[in-house]
């Protein structure tokens, strides 16, 4: 049995894993779709270790810390690299840099998030994996919409990405989708986050695939703010 207080730690080590494996992907074989797979999966360990470590009761400060050390690679770094390869195809030395701000502002967020003890239930500022999807899943959709780079795409991923950055380090509340039951009422905002993310994803799911899990992100965005709205005293 003590032996099972490990098992967090290792899903962790697989989510670092995939988000190396997502830094190769987009460095190496240039593969924006592949690298938003390992993205994804990545994603996925780290929900899972979060629900081993409750299951089986493993609390660590080893844990939390290096739950955030894979984050960072997995939700800053990979999609900061993603970012900065589609900069390259502008004639710039310095714009692909830009694209750091990603990875740096990542590290602030998960740095922030290990010592503030107001955010157990939910979240201040944007959460670090919602961010890395929607890059990670914008960057392919581009080549849709804009096959050539443009100064109107520039200038837009440029104000995106100062908006996401500036999210993550931001004090506005967020919601969790960490469910109290199985019933509605005590978790309808966290239901209509997925029920959103359902419909816009299986609406593009055929002509624009990766666009319904950007779109995801933004809904989640909107759906938060409205409930604070609709919420304040």
């Amino acid at each position: 049995m003590n032996s099972m207080k490990h098992v967090p730690n290792f899903i962790t080590c697989l989510n670092l894993f995939a988000g190396c494996l997502a830094c190769i992907t987009v460095l190496t074989y240039h593969n924006q779709e592949g690298a938003f797979l390992f993205i994804v999966l990545a994603a996925v360990f780290d929900f899972f270790d979060g629900f081993a470590a409750r299951l089986l009761k493993a609390y660590s400060s080893t844990g939390a810390d290096l739950d955030s050390l894979a984050d960072v690679v997995s939700f800053g770094v990979a999609p900061g690299l993603m970012l900065y390869t589609y900069f390259n195809s502008y004639e710039s030395s310095y714009l692909p840099l830009l694209a750091l701000l990603l990875p740096v502002f990542a590290a602030l967020r998960l740095a922030k998030f290990n010592v503030d003890t107001r955010q157990t239930t939910s979240f201040l500022g944007l959460p670090v994996p919602a961010c890395a999807l929607f890059w990670a899943s914008l960057i392919p959709s581009l080549h849709y919409f804009s096959p050539s780079f443009s100064m109107v795409t520039m200038v837009g991923l440029v104000v995106l990405l100062i908006i996401f950055c500036l999210l993550m380090v931001s004090e506005i509340p967020m919601l969790s989708l960490k469910f109290k039951s199985t019933k509605w009422k005590e978790n309808q905002w966290a239901f209509s986050i997925i029920i959103v993310a359902i419909i816009l994803m299986s609406c593009c799911s055929v002509a624009y695939p990766l666009l319904g899990v950007c779109l995801s992100i933004i809904a989640y965005i909107l759906l938060s703010l409205l409930h604070n709205i609709l919420n304040c005293d």
